[in-house]
C-alpha cells in the first residue's frame, strides 16, 4: 500500500514543486514504484517531467470535478517506475464546483483509493494556498513535507500551515504526521542562511530533516528541459541532496530494501 506524503507551504517560491518532482524521481531511481500527483493548477510538476500541456486531454481536474477515474488520467513518464497525475489550469476553478460536494474535503482520498496499492509511494504537489484543493491533499496524505526557504522570513507563514494540519487532523485525517521540514536554497557561504537553519532546528527540533537542498543551477535548469535533476545530471549537488533526502524518508519509515528483506527473512 503506497505511502501518500503531500508537499505543502502556502508560501510561494519555497521549492515546493522542484520538491515533489525531485523527490518522486529519486524515490523511482531507487526502484520504488511512485505515482506524481500534480494538484497545483499552474502544472509545473507535469511539465517538469516532461509532458506537453497541449497534449494532456485529461487530468486531476477531470478526476475531482467529472468523476473521471485516476487510471484512466494517469500517465507514465520517461523514467521507469515513475507515474503521472498530471493537473491543468482548469483546477484553479474546481475549488468552486466542488463546493456543493458533500464530502468535498475528501474527493482526492477516494480518487487514490483504488490505485494506492500499485505503488510504494504518492507525492502530492500542492499549490501555494490553504485552498480546498490543498485540504484535500492533506486529507488523502499519510503524511506532509513542508519545504521551507533558508531565507529571513522562513517561519513567517509556517505557524499558519501547522495550524492548517492540526485542524485537518483534528477534523478529518488523525493519522496525518508532519514527515519533516526541509529546508531549501541553502547557500553555506551565507551567514544568514546558517542563522536560519540553526532557528528552525532550535522551534521545532527533531522536526527538521538532517538533508538540507542547497542552492544548485542545475536543479535550477533541469525544469526546462522537462527533466528531474537526476537525469538531468546525476553527480549535480541538487541531485545528490535528493536521494539523501528520498534515503532519510525511506529510513525513517522502515521502507529500505534492507530492511524490507530482515522482515522477510524473520
Amino acid at each position: 500500500m503506497a505511502r501518500i506524503i503531500g508537499i505543502a507551504n502556502q508560501k510561494g517560491g519555497v521549492g515546493k514543486t522542484t520538491t515533489a518532482i525531485n523527490l518522486a524521481a529519486s524515490f523511482a531511481v531507487l526502484e520504488y514504484k511512485t505515482l506524481l500527483v500534480d494538484a497545483d493548477p499552474q502544472a509545473n510538476s507535469t511539465t517538469g517531467i516532461g509532458f506537453d500541456l497541449h497534449n494532456i486531454t485529461t487530468s486531476l481536474y477531470d478526476c475531482m470535478v467529472n468523476q473521471a477515474k485516476a487510471r484512466d488520467v494517469i500517465l507514465k513518464s520517461d523514467i521507469p517506475y515513475l507515474d503521472l497525475m498530471p493537473s491543468h489550469i482548469d483546477l484553479v476553478g474546481a475549488e468552486i464546483e466542488m463546493i456543493n460536494y458533500p464530502n468535498r474535503e475528501t474527493v482526492l482520498q477516494q480518487l487514490l483509493e483504488p490505485v494506492q496499492a500499485e505503488y510504494d509511494f504518492i507525492v502530492i504537489d500542492c499549490s501555494p494556498s490553504l485552498g480546498l484543493i490543498t485540504v484535500n491533499a492533506l486529507t488523502a496524505a499519510h503524511s506532509v513535507v513542508v519545504p521551507v526557504q533558508t531565507e529571513f522570513f522562513a517561519l513567517e507563514g509556517l505557524g499558519k500551515l501547522l495550524n492548517t494540519i492540526k485542524i485537518v487532523q483534528n477534523r478529518l485525517n488523525p493519522n496525518l504526521a508532519i514527515e519533516g521540514i526541509l529546508m531549501t536554497m541553502y547557500d553555506g557561504r551565507l551567514r544568514l542562511c546558517n542563522q536560519v537553519v540553526n532557528e528552525v532546528r532550535r522551534h521545532f527540533d527533531d522536526m527538521v530533516f538532517s538533508s538540507i537542498i542547497h542552492r544548485n543551477t542545475r536543479l535550477s535548469e533541469a525544469p526546462s528541459f522537462g527533466k528531474p535533476v537526476i537525469l538531468y545530471d546525476a553527480e549535480s549537488k541538487g541531485s545528490v541532496n535528493y536521494l539523501n533526502l528520498a534515503r532519510e524518508i525511506l529510513q525513517k519509515n522502515n521502507m529500505t530494501k534492507i530492511a524490507q528483506e530482515e522482515k522477510i527473512l524473520e
